[in-house]
């Protein structure tokens, strides 16, 4: 599909000509904090005392609550809606240790409008997005996900929501991403529909009902929300997230905030609280936009940190703080975490995580190891390492497991593992004790070649050891072909301890990439 994508500057210029509106709303909105509770460094890890104290820090909670209150503030009297386009769970010890509690409990004291379901709310089953639904008094809503025959959650998660503000009726409607079956936990009760097919279907019940100012609330990446805005009509405006992309007028390399495609602007603002989105509609009598600006705001230390909020975050990581803060190594340089990377290419990270795998399983007769990039959640700096940072790193407390699959079955999992590179996705294989080519310009299930295992060609017949972790191997990320894997074993250690273990023998670590992935 051929998208119609005009840049801020020409949309404006086109809406210049429309007649004066009667109506504005602002819309301030957050998007995938991954429970960066804490005040994050430039890698998008937990910061420490003295660099916040230094002005090198960004975001944290108590930064988002100033920053919130003094919108409201100079919006006193205007139409305001405040949204958040889910995956508030999962990332740092805060959820680690409190398993949602935490999140909650600040969404709720910062008194959002709307939130939409995340895939990582999910990441403890049912159970765990049901905890966030029962602990704040907003409403989480996706349209595309049918909840009915769960009865952890039939009658929390609704479609979508009418919100009165200044005295218009706005509809704020949501989509989840499809593959969340893969990427997290949800069961086999929760039932998912096409996501643009579900919008379509919400957008046509709002304007039965009289709504004529629709805005979608989405979690399914940038590039599905600009497939949206331009195939779904009735939506004003797309406000979404999952893929962590930053819209930024100010910023090099970000795209225009907002990016119109067709006449709907499209908007998002990064992640890990490190920024706030601002958009500004305007529509005219008929509920026809005729304006769309805005931009994100860089929580930098600028910024002050509300007294309050600092106080509550530092009573709750009392209890993690030793366990954070004791030295686990030494790395030589920094070691790259960073999504865009270890979603798309070999990367330092991904090496050192899946290095330290097969190295701990080695004697076990185990050739190869396979990481998912979408499991390594930050960068670590250069110097002392702590456990903190570790975990921050690989958050999602998961195990090793070992097995036994074919050759074909590894060509089949790599092929999966770079089958979406153009969405960013996180099945990216990071791989030890392997290498192979390639060409993502090829169609998807024919993009690897030149596979080898120890040096030779892979032998598509022969059985090899294989490792992971415990959610790759059950089908996380599509590897659906390891699932049924002979002499499966998925209780091994925990992967941030592995990983903590390998820094430590090998102080200083030196981070290396070395070719093991072609890029064609």
């Amino acid at each position: 599909m051929m998208l119609r994508i005009m840049t801020t500057t020409c949309a404006m210029a086109m809406m210049a000509s429309t007649a004066a509106a009667d109506y504005t709303l602002h819309i301030i909105h957050t998007n995938d904090l991954h429970s960066r509770i804490e005040p994050i460094n430039r890698f998008d890890s937990t910061c420490n005392a003295e660099d916040n104290a230094a002005g090198e820090c960004f975001g944290g909670i108590a930064r988002v609550i100033t920053k919130i209150n003094e919108l409201r503030e100079e919006l006193a009297g205007e139409n305001v809606l405040l949204l958040d386009a889910g995956d508030q769970y999962q990332g740092s010890l805060m959820y680690t240790t409190y398993k949602g509690d935490v999140e909650a409990e600040f969404m709720e004291q910062i008194g959002y409008d709307v939130m939409a379901v995340g895939n990582h709310e999910f990441d403890d089953g049912d159970e765990g997005l049901r905890k966030l639904t029962d602990a704040v008094s907003f409403p989480v809503i996706s349209g595309n996900i049918d909840v009915s025959s769960s009865n952890i959650l039939a009658g929390q998660v609704d479609n979508h929501v009418v919100i009165e503000v200044g005295g218009e009726r706005i509809g704020i409607i949501s989509a989840l991403a499809v593959d969340t079956v893969e990427t997290s936990s949800p069961s086999n009760a929760v039932i998912f529909t096409p996501e643009a097919e579900s919008l379509a279907a919400d957008v046509a019940t709002l304007e039965e009902d009289g709504v004529n100012k629709i805005i979608a609330l989405t979690h399914v990446g940038v590039t599905k929300d600009m497939a949206i805005a331009e195939s779904v009509a009735g939506i004003d405006a797309v406000v979404g997230g999952h893929s962590h992309t930053l819209f930024s007028n100010t910023e090099e390399d970000a795209m225009a905030y907002p990016t119109m495609v067709a006449d709907v602007p499209v908007v998002q603002a990064y992640a890990y609280s490190k920024y706030i989105g601002h958009l500004t509609l305007v529509f005219d009598d008929d509920g026809t936009l005729t304006s769309a600006t805005g931009d994100t705001i860089l929580l930098d230390a600028s910024v002050a940190e509300d007294e309050a909020a600092v106080a509550r975050v530092a009573e709750l990581a009392g209890p993690i703080e030793e366990m954070k803060t004791r030295v686990v190594g030494e790395t030589a340089d920094v070691v790259v975490g960073d999504r865009d990377v270890c979603r798309a290419m070999e990367c330092s990270m991904g090496n050192l995580v899946a290095d330290a795998m097969l190295d701990r399983v080695a004697d076990q007769g185990i050739q190869i190891a396979i990481q998912n990039g979408g499991g390594l959640r930050a960068s670590i700096d250069a110097g002392e390492v702590t456990m903190g940072e570790v975990l921050t790193v690989l958050p999602f407390q998961n195990t090793l497991s070992t097995f036994e699959v074919t050759g074909e079955a590894i060509v089949a999992a790599l092929e999966n593992g770079v089958g979406q590179i153009e969405e960013g996705a996180g099945r990216f294989p990071q791989v030890a004790g392997m290498s192979f080519t390639v060409d993502a310009a090829a169609e998807p299930g024919s993009r690897v070649s030149d596979v080898m295992v120890g040096g030779e060609p892979i032998d598509l017949t022969a059985t090899y050891g294989a490792v992971s972790n415990n959610y790759v191997r059950n089908g996380g990320d599509g590897y659906g072909m390891f699932v049924d894997a002979m002499n499966a074993y998925d209780f091994g250690p925990d992967l941030a301890d592995v990983t903590a273990d390998y820094i430590a023998a090998n102080a200083p670590y030196q981070p290396y990439t070395d070719g093991r992935i072609t890029m064609k």
